[in-house]
């Protein structure tokens, strides 16, 4: 198990806020898409498979619906 900064959560999560379509129904998504772009540098294309950091993506999660 990898243990990830606070530092970078909370960094995480003020990317998601920031996205432009930001919606609490599609928090999943925008996690995803979060992780996605901290691991890969771009944002995910419509069919990307590119693998992400899942224990990242579930801290995110966690830590988002927790914040909200």
């Amino acid at each position: 198990m990898t243990d990830h900064p606070e530092s970078l959560i909370k960094s995480l999560i003020k990317t998601v806020k920031e996205y432009p379509r930001f919606s609490k129904e599609e928090i999943e998504k925008l996690c995803w898409m979060a992780v996605h772009e901290h691991k890969h540098g771009v944002l995910p294309s419509e069919y990307d498979i590119r693998e992400i950091d899942e224990e990242l993506y579930l801290k995110l999660l966690q830590e988002f619906k927790s914040n909200i």
